[in-house]
C-alpha cells in the first residue's frame, strides 16, 4: 500500500483538531459570555445546543454530496464555511446572534465527519481502518485538550472575542494544504496501478462494493443494522458530549475551580482518552489479522468500551476532586476506545462504495441529536436543581448502557447490507 495514505489520515486528524477546537471554544467561554450578555444557564444551554441543531440536520445532506462530488472538494467547503463562522461569533452582542452565529457553524462543521470516514474508505485496506479512524477520531480529544489551556488562556488575556478569531483563522490556512496535497487514490499521480488495485480489492472483500449502484435513504433506513448503528452512537455521543460542552463548568461550579485551574487539571479526562482511541482502533484491527470475524472484532471493542464508560455517572458523587477527575479519565477513555471503531462500521456495512460517507453521515446525524440533548438538558435541569450534575450523569452513564445494547444485539452481524434485487424482467 502506498504510504500516502498516511499523510492523508494525518490531514484528517489536524482538521478534527481544528473541527473541536472551533465547536469547544464556546464552552469554555461561558462564565464570560453569560457575564456580558447576561444570559441564564438555560439560555448558555441553548446556546451551546444551537450547533448540533443544524449539525444534525445537515448530516445526510452533506454526506450525500461527499458521495456524489467527492471528499476533496467537500471537505475543504466545510472547513472554510466552519472557520469563517467561528470568526463571526466574535462579534455576537446578544443571544439571538449568538444562536445564529452556533446554527451556521454546525451547517460547516456537518461535513467533518463523514468526510474523513470517506478517506479512511477510499485510501486504507479493512484491517487498517479501525487505527486509521481512531487517528482522525483522536483529533477532537486533542482539539478538546488543546482548546482548555489555549482557550483559557485567550480568554483570560485578550478576551473571549479574540479567542473565537484566533482559532477561526486556523481553519483558512488547514484548506490551501488539503487543496494542496490530497487526491483521491485513483487520481493521485504518485499511486501506483498495482497499489490501486491492491486497495480495490481490500475494499470489495466483504465490505462496501464499488460495483454496486447506491442505494436509497428509504432502503437504508429500514436496515436493522443502521438503527443499531444510530442508537449505539446517540447514545455514546451523549456521555461525550458532556465533555466538550458542560465539563469546564462543572469544574468551576461543582468544584470550585478557577479558570487558571481548568487550564491544567481540566485537560487530564482528555489527554487519558487519546490515546485509548489509538488502542481501541489497533485492538479491532488486530483481532480481525488474527482471523477474528468482523462482527466479533469489531463488536468487542465497541461494548467493551461503552460498558466500562458507566462510570461517569459516579463523577458528581465521590467527595474528592482527584477521584472525580479519574472517574471521568475513564469515561471519556473508554468512549474513545468504543468510538474509534464507529467510524469503521459505514465502511463495513454499506452496500455501495457510494453510500459509505451517507451511512457515517446517518449515525452521525442521529448521534448528535444526543449534543442537543446534553446541552439544554443539562442547562434546564442545572437551572431547576440550583447548579447539581448528578441527575445529567446519572442519565449519562445510563445511556452508555443502552449503547452497549444496541452495539451487541440491536446492530446484528457487521457485515455488507445486501443490497434490494432488481425487479424480475
Amino acid at each position: 500500500m502506498s504510504p500516502l495514505r498516511w499523510q492523508m489520515i494525518a490531514l484528517c486528524f489536524l482538521a478534527n483538531i481544528i473541527n473541536f477546537l472551533d465547536r469547544s471554544n464556546l464552552a469554555i467561554a461561558v462564565p464570560r459570555i453569560e457575564a456580558e450578555l447576561h444570559l441564564s444557564s438555560f439560555q448558555m444551554g441553548l446556546a451551546l445546543s444551537a450547533f448540533f441543531w443544524t449539525y444534525a440536520l445537515m448530516q445526510l445532506p452533506v454526506g450525500w454530496m461527499i458521495d456524489r462530488f467527492g471528499v476533496r472538494r467537500c471537505l475543504a467547503g466545510s472547513v472554510l464555511w466552519w472557520s469563517f463562522f467561528t470568526a463571526v461569533t466574535a462579534f455576537v452582542s446578544d443571544l439571538p446572534s449568538l444562536l445564529g452565529a452556533r446554527l451556521l457553524l454546525g451547517v460547516g462543521e456537518a461535513g467533518a465527519l463523514p468526510g474523513f470516514a470517506k478517506v479512511v474508505f477510499n485510501w486504507f485496506p479493512r484491517t487498517e481502518r479501525g487505527f486509521a479512524s481512531s487517528i482522525f477520531d483522536s483529533g477532537s480529544r486533542v482539539g478538546s485538550a488543546l482548546a482548555l489551556p489555549l482557550v483559557a488562556w485567550l480568554v483570560t488575556f485578550v478576551g473571549w472575542r479574540h479567542s473565537f478569531l484566533w482559532t477561526g483563522a486556523v481553519g483558512f490556512i488547514w484548506v490551501a494544504f488539503w487543496l494542496c496535497f490530497y487526491r483521491d487514490p485513483k487520481d493521485h499521480p504518485r499511486v501506483r496501478d498495482a497499489q490501486r488495485r491492491l486497495l480495490s480489492e481490500g475494499q470489495n472483500a466483504g465490505a462496501a462494493s464499488t460495483d454496486v449502484m447506491p442505494v436509497s435513504l428509504g432502503f437504508l433506513l429500514r436496515q436493522r443494522t443502521i438503527w443499531g448503528m444510530m442508537i449505539g452512537f446517540f447514545c455514546l455521543n451523549f456521555a461525550i458530549y458532556f465533555f466538550i460542552t458542560w465539563f469546564p463548568t462543572f469544574l468551576i461550579k461543582a468544584r470550585h475551580f478557577s479558570m487558571e485551574e481548568v487550564r491544567y487539571y481540566g485537560l487530564f479526562p482528555a489527554l487519558f482518552a487519546i490515546p485509548f482511541g489509538w488502542i481501541g482502533g489497533a485492538v479491532s484491527d488486530a483481532l480481525l489479522r488474527h482471523g477474528w470475524s468482523a462482527t466479533r472484532a469489531r463488536k468487542t471493542c465497541l461494548v467493551g468500551g461503552m460498558l466500562v464508560s458507566c462510570v461517569i455517572a459516579l463523577a458528581p458523587l465521590v467527595e474528592s476532586t482527584v477521584t472525580a477527575l479519574v472517574l471521568m479519565g475513564i469515561s471519556y477513555a473508554s468512549l474513545a476506545f468504543s468510538a474509534a471503531i464507529i467510524w469503521t462500521l459505514p465502511g463495513e456495512v454499506a452496500p455501495s462504495a457510494s453510500n459509505v460517507a451517507l451511512i457515517g453521515a446517518l449515525q452521525n446525524g442521529a448521534a448528535n441529536l444526543a449534543g442537543i440533548g446534553i446541552s439544554t438538558f443539562t442547562g434546564l435541569l442545572l437551572m431547576l436543581t440550583g447548579g447539581s450534575f448528578v441527575l445529567p450523569l446519572a442519565i449519562a452513564g445510563a445511556l452508555c448502557l443502552v449503547g452497549a445494547f444496541s452495539y451487541l444485539v440491536i446492530m446484528g452481524p457487521v457485515e455488507r447490507i445486501a443490497p434490494p434485487r432488481a425487479a424480475p424482467g
